[in-house]
């Protein structure tokens, strides 16, 4: 069998790193005529070499192509700044770092430099306070920089948490717990509802207050889901355990079995169904089309809406996770009566 052919040449194969050997052109018999002198007029130049770059001039390219990128936004400059005079971001929704992969980053920054500038806004008492870069100005001050590229942005309280939210949930750097956590403190800290901070970043509003309702499990439930143990969607099907120690229960059956998420929704539907019959409700009635209007009134009101009909009358219960979720979806049902807050 022949052997195949691999890439080990890397890119020197591919781009020369000196300067190729000029040939010498046939000159024509004809001398100095002006057929020859249009021939030389038309020639046009051989094409510059390319070159390799050292790693400190490719950290000095990157630097200097983000530098021009923010030229471009309003409020954003360029400059180095002292890495003592930057202090962390107290907002900062990120909690757990990964020691194995800073130390594999102040490494890298070590030996080439700082590649991405940090992000920064001004403080009124002098320095600047970190917007995103919480992992690069780690590494920074562990490879004993003294100065770093620094984005110097004009931003406001909640665009500051926002951003640095935005930075780690599109790099999946937040655990489900660290992110429902910078959801209900965006809810908490700026008034804004479920539906407003789903649209500010780009999610579904049911994917907002899903998250946020993780912070209703126990704290040995939460514990597993920060360290990774159990998965986000381990955790929403745990929800659905009546009380905590049941949850608990469960988490380490899922710890120790390594049940999958299809599994676990089973084991609490089978716990559910197996409550004594004195605390369950008596089954209720269901007509034709009942669920079906149900199914289309929750995505109406983009919640989740019960339709019960006994054997003299029937309720509609309509579910909320906020005193502004429930003004959203009164004003949906009564715009009228929108004008009076009730009381949190």
């Amino acid at each position: 069998m022949s052997k195949r052919g691999g890439l080990g040449r890397g890119l020197a194969a591919l781009i020369p790193t000196s300067a190729p050997v000029d040939e010498q052109p046939v000159q024509p018999d004809v001398e100095g005529g002006p057929a020859a002198q249009g021939v030389e007029a038309d020639a046009s130049p051989p094409a510059p070499p390319v070159h390799l770059l050292p790693p400190a001039a490719q950290a000095a390219a990157t630097v200097a192509a983000q530098a021009e990128a923010a030229v471009g936004v309003p409020g954003a400059q360029l400059r180095e700044v002292a890495v003592v005079d930057v202090v962390p971001n107290p907002r900062q929704p990120r909690q757990v770092f990964d020691d194995e992969a800073l130390e594999e980053l102040t490494h890298s920054v070590r030996e080439f430099g700082l590649l991405q500038p940090i992000v920064v806004r001004e403080r009124t008492e002098g320095g600047y306070e970190l917007i995103m870069g919480e992992r690069r100005l780690r590494a920074a001050r562990s490879a004993d920089l003294k100065y770093v590229p620094a984005i110097i942005r004009d931003t406001t309280d909640d665009a500051l948490l926002r951003d640095a939210l935005l930075e780690n949930i599109h790099r999946v750097q937040l655990n489900p717990l660290e992110e429902a956590a910078a959801y209900q403190q965006l809810l908490e800290e700026f008034g804004a509802t479920h539906e407003e901070l789903a649209f500010r970043i780009g999610r579904s509003r049911s994917q907002v207050t899903n998250t946020i309702r993780l912070l209703k499990l126990p704290v040995k439930v939460q514990t597993r889901v920060a360290a990774g143990v159990i998965s986000a969607g381990h955790a929403r099907a745990l929800l659905g355990l009546p009380d905590a120690e049941k949850q608990e229960v469960l988490a380490a059956r899922i710890v120790a079995e390594g049940m999958s998420v299809r599994a676990t929704e089973e084991a609490v539907a089978l716990a559910v169904a197996e409550e004594p019959t004195a605390k369950r409700r008596p089954r209720r009635f269901t007509a034709p089309g009942v669920e079906d209007l149900a199914g289309r009134l929750s995505d109406a009101f983009e919640t989740k809406v019960k339709i019960q009909i006994g054997r003299a009358k029937g309720r509609i219960v309509v579910e909320f996770g906020s005193v502004d979720d429930l003004q959203r979806i009164i004003g949906q049902m009564a715009p009228d009566v929108t004008g009076r807050r009730p009381e949190e």
